[in-house]
């Protein structure tokens, strides 16, 4: 991956949130973000973590432009997506990002290999036959090539889960934001899980922000932010900590 391709340099701003609030009910109003404010860098492995209902998740579905802040601004790659309208923001989501949830989602009717190449297709960048190779080379590269013309009820939890994240880095995202990736899986397959995402960042360059309760994994991110009511109240990487 290289800035030939279009890949952000290391330590530039890829992801940022400006004094974001975000509010849930009508007459009575529930804020769950307080102005939260936060720049993610390429190829940071950031991990965000807090008690249940601190809002991490939340904050993670506005950083992925799954979800709208009642104020403030998110900007992915440069741009305010709360400028875009829903097709903007589901082309750029497809462009950039790639999703791994506690949960695969993988389509049961389908192959490995074609679970892989369905987001692919679905952009239209890539020929069939190019989308093929290219999931097949993804899923090889994760030590998951002889498990591709299986269907996702014949592999193993962890491995289903390795698959989904084959899916989400297949159509070369900038970022792939993780909600609870390893939340499902037993402790040998969540080892496998965090050994690939830590490959990704180191090897293939991605930048990975993931949610988890698990505090050993959390501190294997190269940063760490934790969030508590609302607020993000540590902020710690390899150079020490900042304010939050």
């Amino acid at each position: 991956m290289t800035a030939a391709r279009g890949w952000p340099e290391p330590g530039e701003v890829v992801l940022q949130c400006e004094r974001v609030m975000r509010e849930l009910g009508g007459d009575v109003k529930t804020r769950i973000l307080h102005e939260v404010s936060v720049s993610i860098r390429a190829r940071e492995f950031v991990s965000l973590t807090g008690a249940s209902g601190s809002g991490k998740s939340t904050l993670l579905y506005l950083l992925g432009a799954l979800d709208r802040p009642s104020s403030g601004r998110v900007l992915l790659d440069g741009v305010d997506l709360g400028a875009l309208d829903d097709d903007g923001r589901g082309a750029l989501r497809g462009n950039k990002l790639g999703f791994v949830f506690q949960f695969h989602f993988l389509l049961p009717e389908f192959s490995v290999l074609e679970n892989v190449m369905i987001p692919m297709l679905r952009r239209g960048r890539r020929s069939r036959s190019s989308a093929r190779a290219h999931a097949l080379a993804t899923l090889e590269k994760m030590g998951l090539g002889e498990l591709a013309a299986r269907r996702p009820g014949q592999l193993s939890g962890g491995q289903q889960q390795r698959v989904s994240i084959a899916r989400a880095v297949a159509n070369d995202p900038k970022i792939v934001l993780a909600d609870e990736p390893t939340g499902n899986l037993d402790t040998a397959n969540a080892e496998g899980v965090m050994g690939v995402f830590e490959s990704l960042v180191r090897d293939e360059g991605l930048t990975l922000v993931m949610v988890t309760h698990e505090r050993a994994f959390a501190a294997r991110a190269s940063r760490q932010l934790v969030m508590q009511d609302g607020h993000i109240i540590s902020d710690l990487d390899q150079r020490g900590p900042s304010d939050g």
